[in-house]
């Protein structure tokens, strides 16, 4: 195999290898949390170094251990990534961490200096940056529109930051090159023997940068978009546990008024569980609870209808498993399905009727891990079909659905089952 051809195969290599690093090492959350930080302090500035160094200086050794095999020392490329991610401290500890090891590994003590000015084109960089976001957005590619590109840019590249990067990525390979045509024995660096090699390396060089930046940044809109989502549910079960219903509100402070003459310790027992119910709406509340905890809600607030509709009106039936107590589940998932029976189902029959409230845990079967299901059931007017609700998609339902959705995905399931004027039945299924 001729030397460029054998050239071209390790140049390459080294982006298959790069790419391989960049993907192993983000999928350490200590890695991720230091990277996407916009400002680090020293100790968090060594330990991003780190993390590339370890396996940038394995490289070094196999390249001096291994013959003909240099595809696995990346010492320019990722001092250039290193100052470019995480700034001049960053990058001056990987340069000395690689340079010292090419030195006493093979005596090639003009490695140093050259991942020196490398550390620092990479700050250089970083600070000349408009903003972060366009570190995180460089690309190989300048323009697809070529000419476009060079009307706009080529009577100005140096103000142009993409342009920038390929101009200094571009001086410090040839300078590179050039110590080791003076010194050969002192450093490692690709011999090129023609024009068009030297451009090939270069261009590996820029895509050196541009695939780890790229694979970093993949990640990093993951965990935007999963950041976004959380909020976004978050902010739809504020919402949800911030709404009680006026009404309630209302005919409750009446049954309290109305009970402060004739039987004042039952008023008291209403305005305590209703200032319970008002503490658990306003406090920050975490997305998920023990199953006990949020019984002990739904406790205080149906004890408060039970005063309000009367005993004999409205009657409740309790079937809960000891075995799903400590499970956890989304908070305040049946506050709206049990206010949607007495509202919807009981609260136009004359005569009341029944809420049935039962919980147990199903074995694993078939490959599928256990589930806590959770069902309400009444005995009221129930749905008639086209009615709103009657497929989930009222206000209450329709946040506990879309919040099963994205803490469990298929796994959650919400099932609504009703016969009209027999009962409506609610089950809530979830992974344990």
């Amino acid at each position: 195999m001729s030397p460029e051809r054998l050239l071209l195969i390790t140049l390459l290599l080294n982006l298959g290898v790069m790419a391989a690093i960049a993907a192993v090492v983000v999928r350490s959350m200590a890695f991720r949390r230091y990277l996407y930080l916009e400002t680090r302090d020293l100790r968090q500035k060594l330990m991003l170094a780190l993390f590339l160094v370890f396996p940038l200086v394995a490289g070094v050794f196999i390249r001096i251990l291994v013959p003909n095999f240099r595809a696995a020392d990346l010492s320019l490329q990722g001092t250039l990534l290193m100052g470019l991610m995480g700034g001049y401290t960053a990058g001056f500890a990987t340069a000395g961490a690689l340079g010292l090891a090419a030195a006493f590994g093979a005596q090639q003590w003009a490695a140093l200096p050259v991942l020196l000015v490398a550390a620092w084109v990479g700050g250089v960089l970083r600070r000349s940056a408009p903003s972060l976001e366009e570190v995180w957005a460089f690309s190989p590619f300048i323009d697809l529109e070529l000419w476009r590109w060079l009307r706009n840019r080529l009577d100005r590249p140096f103000r142009d930051w993409q342009a920038l990067v390929f101009a200094t990525v571009t001086a410090v390979t040839l300078l590179q090159i050039e110590v080791k045509r003076l010194a050969p024995a002192r450093i490692y660096a690709p011999e090129p023997h023609t024009f068009w090699i030297v451009v090939a390396i270069v261009a590996t060089n820029v895509l050196a940068l541009a695939i780890p930046i790229k694979i970093w940044n993949n990640t990093r809109i993951e965990m935007l978009l999963e950041q976004q989502q959380r909020l976004l549910v978050q902010a739809r079960l504020d919402e949800l546990t911030s709404q009680i219903n006026p009404h309630f509100l209302f005919n409750t402070l009446n049954s309290v008024a109305s009970l402060v003459r004739f039987d004042p310790d039952t008023a008291r027992v209403l305005i305590v569980k209703l200032s319970n119910i008002l503490r658990r709406m306003l406090r920050k509340h975490d997305s998920h609870v023990p199953l006990r905890e949020e019984l002990a809600f739904i406790d205080d607030y149906l004890d408060i209808e039970v005063v309000r509709f009367g005993p004999e009106k409205l009657r409740v039936e309790r079937d809960i498993a000891p075995a799903a107590m400590e499970i956890a589940v989304p908070s305040m998932a049946l506050q709206p399905v049990i206010e949607n029976s007495i509202r919807h189902g009981l609260g136009p029959k004359v005569e009341g009727g029944r809420i049935s409230l039962r919980a147990w845990v199903e074995p694993a079967v078939n490959g599928t891990g256990p589930m806590l299901w959770l069902e309400v059931e009444d005995d009221g007017v129930g749905i008639t079909p086209g009615e709103a609700g009657a497929s989930g998609h009222g206000i209450g339902l329709s946040n506990i659905r879309e919040r099963l959705r994205v803490f469990y995905g298929e796994a959650g399931k919400l099932e609504i089952s009703s016969v009209p004027g027999q009962g409506t039945r609610v089950r809530i299924a979830l992974p344990v």
